[in-house]
């Protein structure tokens, strides 16, 4: 049985801010050896603004996964610093639904930005689907 379109639309949006600790850093993901913010701990951040902003929105038996990423990172953010990521739906095609990415420093200096790609799935049907070892 088909499940109804998700109610969701371009403009939809969620953000989240985040304290750089020593555990978000380059040397700590293994991404470089510097005490900045590491590129894929600000691609998680991006990751989970989309994920808020889909929050509620699709009930118990369906959720998102990410299927596709571009994100630049154009700025370091230091130890203490602060980033605030904002994901915006910028285009829903059936179950697709893109979000353009921005993340801003304290002083809001562009960090990143980006897209990213998420679908629409049934949970049980796609765990059913994962190969097992």
């Amino acid at each position: 049985m088909p499940h109804e379109p998700i109610p969701v639309s371009p403009g939809t949006h969620a953000e989240l801010t985040h304290t750089v600790t020593d555990a978000d850093t380059a040397a700590a993901v293994g991404s470089g050896d510097l005490p900045v913010l590491g590129t894929p701990r600000l691609l998680a951040l991006a990751e989970a603004a989309t994920v808020r902003a889909l929050t509620g929105l699709l009930g118990a038996d369906r959720t998102s996964v990410g299927t596709r990423v571009a994100l630049e990172h154009l700025l370091a953010t230091p130890v203490g610093g602060t980033v605030t990521v904002r994901a915006e739906v910028v285009y829903v095609d059936g179950r697709l639904v893109r979000f353009s990415i921005v993340a801003e420093d304290a002083a809001r200096r562009l960090v990143g930005q980006g897209e990213v790609t998420r679908v629409i799935v049934d949970r049980e049907r796609f765990l059913k689907r994962v190969p097992r070892d």
